[in-house]
């Protein structure tokens, strides 16, 4: 008698979702350096007001944290337990907690209290806990997004400015104006996009699974090794970028 067939375990790593994680890295990188530069006023941008900076980083988080959603999809599917969620989320806020401080020690006046890896060390969790609401998780996305435009001139109305702005509350997103931090990642609207990010992984693993299961070409690869390492990546780009710069401009004195 022929022995019945064994469906192909998933693969160990995804190596589309990498390659998308380590184009979001490229593309961070690309941003940062130009940040750099304006820093050390070799060029004149401005970051935080020109829509042609502000726009592409919208983007460039809102990829991260697109491909957050789709990873948290196959630890689910890969059957990944609570031990090993725990401990990688352990090291996204010990990373986190090196950014800010990172940041107090070069922005002192507007160090980063809810970063992007601050974020995400709190949507994990969220995200996690509700991976099996199914469909719903598409409504829930959109409500995430749309909330805190809802709420926050509501909260406005009732005298609450001053206390959703707080370093103690603005983690939430229901502020007035971005605070004075050189990066911030609320809770809403980016949960929204995690959910989102979820909602289609779940759904292409679940109909289309050769969309996220299939190999990639040599560039492919290439991304999908800089995506495996980019907590780690995240964390030395910006130190080493700094560093050369500052470097350079001292040997050029």
């Amino acid at each position: 008698m022929a022995a019945m067939p064994v469906a192909a375990p998933f693969p160990a790593r995804h190596d589309r979702i990498d390659a998308l994680r380590g184009a979001a890295m490229v593309w961070m990188t690309v941003f940062h350096f130009c940040f750099d530069l304006a820093h050390f006023r070799l060029t004149q941008q401005n970051f935080y007001m020109d829509p042609f900076w502000t726009v592409q980083r919208t983007a460039i988080v809102s990829l991260f944290l697109f491909c957050a959603g789709l990873g948290q999809a196959v630890a689910v599917a890969q059957g990944q337990g609570w031990p090993r969620f725990w401990r990688r989320w352990a090291q996204v806020v010990g990373a986190a907690l090196l950014v800010t401080a990172g940041s107090v020690v070069m922005f002192p006046l507007s160090y980063i209290t809810f970063g992007v890896l601050h974020g995400i060390a709190v949507m994990l969790v969220i995200v996690r806990l509700s991976a099996g609401w199914g469909g719903w998780l598409w409504p829930a996305g959109l409500a995430a997004i749309v909330l805190p435009e809802l709420v926050t001139p509501l909260l406005q109305q009732q005298g609450w400015g001053l206390l959703i702005d707080s370093r103690w509350l603005n983690w939430l997103g229901f502020v007035t104006g971005k605070p004075p931090t050189e990066d911030y990642v609320p809770l809403l609207p980016w949960l929204g996009v995690v959910w989102w990010g979820l909602a289609a992984g779940q759904w292409l693993l679940a109909r289309h699974p050769g969309v996220v299961q299939a190999p990639v070409g040599a560039p492919g690869r290439a991304l999908a090794r800089l995506g495996r390492w980019s907590l780690t990546y995240y964390l030395a780009h910006q130190p080493v970028m700094i560093g050369l710069l500052s470097a350079w401009l001292a040997l050029r004195r």
